[in-house]
C-alpha cells in the first residue's frame, strides 16, 4: 500500500488548459497546404472519421480533450466554431463545439469524438458521410471572452452585412471553403437577435431526420472559361472528369468533377491522382 501511494505520489499533473481562439497560419498535412480562415457561413459535405484513442491531452485552441464530448476537428475553421453535423446515412444530427485542428487527411472533411460518433450512429472504421453546417451566431458567442478572440468595439460595430474578401492563397496552397465569406456584424448589448450564449462543454441533443446517403464525387476546380476547365479534365482524362455549366448571377462557371464514385476507397484513391495532379483543392463531396 505504501508502495502504491508512493507512485501516485509521484505522478505528474497533466497539462492546464488555457482555451483561447485560434486560426493560424497555413500549415502542411499529408502534403497538402491548408489556409485557415474565419468564417461565419458555411456548409459542406464530405467523409468523416473518429479522433484517434492517443490523442494529446489539449485541443490545438488549449483545452482539455475529453473523448465523451460533443467536439470535432476542422482544418481550416476558427478555433472554437460552433457547426451541426449530419449523418446522412443514418440521419441523425449532433450539435459539436469544433476546438481542434484535424483532420490532417485531404479526404476526409471532419473528425468527430467517440462519442459523437455513436450518437451519429458512425461504424467503427468507416468514413460516414457528412454535412457540416456553421452556426454563425453561436460561433461568434463561443470566442467572446477568449484569449486572442478578435474584438469590435460595441459602438462601432457596424449594423448591416460586411463584405469579407480573402487573400489569395499561396501557390499550392489549400484554402478554408469558400473564397469569400459574408460575416454578419457582431450585435449589440441592446440588440434582440444578441447571439447566445455558448457553453464550453455542449449538451447531448440527438435530431432524427430522413436518410439521405449521396453519392461520392471528388470536386475539382471552378474556372469563369471553359478553355481552362478543359485544361483541367485533360490531366485526368484516366478519370473521366465531366465539366458542369452552371449560372451565378451574370457569370457563367465550369466546375470540374469526377465521380460519381462506387465506394470509399475508389473515392480516396481518384482524390489522391488528384492532388498527384497538382489540383490542391480538389477535394471529396456528397452529393
Amino acid at each position: 500500500m505504501a508502495g502504491l501511494a508512493l507512485l501516485f505520489g509521484c505522478a505528474k499533473p497533466g497539462p492546464t488548459p488555457t482555451p483561447h481562439y485560434v486560426l493560424g497560419a497555413p500549415y502542411r498535412a499529408s502534403g497538402v497546404w491548408y489556409y485557415p480562415a474565419e468564417r461565419t457561413e458555411l456548409v459542406e459535405t464530405g467523409l468523416a472519421t473518429i479522433l484517434p484513442p492517443n490523442h494529446a491531452p489539449l485541443t490545438t485552441n488549449g483545452e482539455t480533450y475529453d473523448p465523451g464530448a460533443m467536439a470535432a476537428a476542422h482544418p481550416t475553421l476558427q478555433l472554437p466554431a460552433i457547426a451541426r453535423i449530419t449523418d446522412l446515412e443514418t440521419g441523425r444530427s449532433v450539435v459539436v463545439r469544433i476546438n481542434d485542428r484535424g483532420t490532417g487527411d485531404p479526404r476526409r472533411l471532419v473528425q468527430v469524438t467517440p462519442r459523437v460518433a455513436t450518437l451519429l450512429g458512425m461504424r467503427e472504421g468507416q468514413p460516414a458521410q457528412v454535412r457540416l453546417e456553421l452556426l454563425g451566431a453561436e460561433s461568434r458567442a463561443a470566442v467572446e471572452g477568449l484569449a486572442g478572440a478578435p474584438s469590435l468595439p460595441v459602438a462601432a460595430a457596424p449594423r448591416g452585412t460586411v463584405q469579407q474578401a480573402d487573400l489569395p492563397p499561396p501557390p499550392g496552397v489549400r484554402e478554408g471553403r469558400g473564397r469569400v465569406a459574408s460575416a454578419a456584424a457582431m450585435p449589440s448589448a441592446a440588440d434582440p437577435t444578441a447571439a447566445p450564449a455558448v457553453a464550453m462543454r455542449l449538451t447531448e441533443q440527438v435530431t432524427q431526420g430522413p436518410v439521405q446517403p449521396g453519392r461520392l464525387w471528388v470536386r475539382l476546380d471552378t474556372f469563369e472559361e471553359y478553355q481552362y476547365a478543359a485544361i483541367q479534365r485533360a490531366k485526368l482524362i484516366g478519370l473521366r472528369p465531366s465539366i458542369v455549366s452552371s449560372r451565378v448571377g451574370r457569370t457563367r462557371q465550369f466546375r470540374v468533377q469526377i465521380g460519381p464514385l462506387a465506394s470509399v476507397p475508389e473515392a480516396d484513391a481518384a482524390l489522391d491522382q488528384a492532388l498527384a495532379a497538382g489540383i490542391p483543392d480538389a477535394r471529396i463531396v456528397v452529393e
